[in-house]
């Protein structure tokens, strides 16, 4: 069963990681899939021709999330290709992990706007087509340390603490529209950026997650093609934990 047929998605940050199994996963339920990255190169390239593949239309586009007018602009330039926008993605994020005595405030702004701030550019910019379709499914990617925090990672706690405030804020702003705004918080999942953490540290993980493995970029990405079908047309102002029990 196809859970997105006729649906267009916008998904950013979808070169690798969670992003790109998100995109997968929304052609697969039957989406046309937009995707951004900061640079159109071998990734996007492949990811756009094995979406292609599938029978559904997807395109890459080059746009830094983090910059409002980019933003703007290539959220035109999706609506002009693909017509309308069903449901947003805002994946695009990086981490700069260090202690709080150690962090600069460099690596505490670039966190905050990368991360934070293109939900604004992103969600801000794509309102305006879902006003005038009566109809959307916002989608941010928050974390399970935005719930509870974490040692060495302030910045991006916060940001995506801040996240989940700005995606409960709005669902109430934009319910009465039929637009509805979710959260989903991933634990521990297997991905490049996680494979830098230290073997050590991903054990120390392992050990306070209650199924004992880490999760799949395909668990996230399977809550996001739920949230965005017709499946959860009743449920806006969430955050869905994605983290094996690890946060209860």
């Amino acid at each position: 069963m196809k859970l997105l047929e006729g649906k267009v998605a916008l998904v950013t940050g979808a070169a690798r990681g969670i992003g790109k199994a998100i995109a997968i996963e929304f052609a697969k339920h039957g989406a046309d899939v937009a995707f951004t990255d900061l640079k159109l190169d071998e990734h996007t390239e492949t990811l756009e021709k094995e979406l292609n593949a599938m029978g559904i239309k997807a395109k890459a586009f080059a746009s830094n999330a983090a910059d409002f007018n980019d933003a703007q602009k290539v959220t035109d330039e999706i609506v002009a290709e693909f017509g309308r926008i069903d449901a947003l993605i805002n994946n695009a994020g990086i981490t700069r992990d260090t202690l709080l005595m150690r962090m600069t405030e460099e690596q505490w702004d670039l966190v905050l706007t990368v991360n934070l701030k293109s939900v604004f550019n992103m969600t801000k910019a794509v309102q305006k087509t879902m006003l005038n379709q009566r109809s959307g499914s916002i989608v941010n990617m928050s974390s399970v340390v935005g719930v509870s925090g974490n040692a060495g990672q302030s910045n991006y706690s916060a940001s995506k603490a801040g996240i989940i405030g700005f995606t409960k804020s709005i669902a109430k702003e934009l319910g009465a529209r039929n637009i509805r705004s979710n959260a989903v918080a991933p634990g521990f999942i297997i991905t490049e950026m996680t494979a830098q953490i230290p073997e050590k540290a991903r054990e120390e993980w392992l050990k306070v997650i209650p199924m004992k493995r880490g999760g799949t970029p395909e668990d996230v990405a399977n809550t996001c093609v739920f949230l965005a079908s017709d499946l959860s047309t009743y449920v806006s102002g969430q955050v869905i934990n994605v983290c094996g029990a690890m946060n209860t």
